[in-house]
Parts: structure tokens; sequence; C-alpha cells
């Protein structure tokens, strides 16, 4: 069974940076794509990134490309989400998540696994 924890969230001021993890563990992770969503209050949960494990192939929301960068390290079977330039708008719970596959895809209910989430906060 897989589990994800994330961490690295916190309070940032508008423009600052933050690197989110997510640790996983119970599979090889050769065969997945890890992705980021995010959820602020009252809205739906929506897509961030993705990174497929195999080649590290990445996909983004417009939202966030230039801003965000997804990668992996196989050594530590983490992803992580260095996010550069935040906006009070980026302020929301950020989970990852993965799909045993090849397709990267950006829909959360395809999603098979979920980390707990990390709060990130962006202050104006």
């Amino acid at each position: 069974q897989v589990q994800l924890v994330e961490s690295g969230g916190g309070l940032v001021q508008a423009g600052g940076s933050l690197r989110l993890s997510c640790a996983a563990s119970g599979r090889t992770f050769s065969n997945y794509v890890i992705g980021w969503f995010r959820q602020a209050p009252g809205k739906e949960r929506e897509f961030v990134a993705a990174i497929r494990w195999s080649d590290s192939t990445t996909k983004y929301a417009d939202s966030v490309k230039g801003r965000c960068t997804i990668s992996r390290d196989n050594a530590k079977n983490t992803a992580y989400l260095q996010m550069s330039s935040l906006k009070p708008e980026d302020t929301a719970v950020y989970y990852c998540a993965v799909r045993r596959g090849l397709a990267v895809y950006t829909t959360s209910s395809l999603m098979d696994s979920w980390g707990p989430g990390t709060q990130v906060t962006v202050s104006s």
C-alpha cells in the first residue's frame, strides 16, 4: 500500500518561496506518476503539477507555470514542489497523490492514493 506524507508548508510573504516534499513509501515508483494538487477554502481541488517517475516528464497548471518546479529524488523516494514568486491566491492545502501507470493525468479523481496535505499560506 502506498503511503504519502507531505511536508514543507508554512506561512510566507507574497513573493517568497517554499519547497514542498512528498515522501513516498510502500512501492517502487518507476511505474507511477506523482502529482501535486491544492485546495483553497470553498474551492475544488485543482491540479498544480505532475511528474512521471520513470523519465521525469512534467506537466504544470497554467497558473503556476514558470513559478513552480516539480522534481523527484529516486534515492529518497521523494517528490518536491519548488514554488517561487508566491501569491496570496496560492494559499491552499497542498496534496501529493500518485497514480500507477505512465499517463500524466491532471484530474484529481483519477489519482490512486493521497497524502494528508500540508498548508501553504501566502500573506500579502
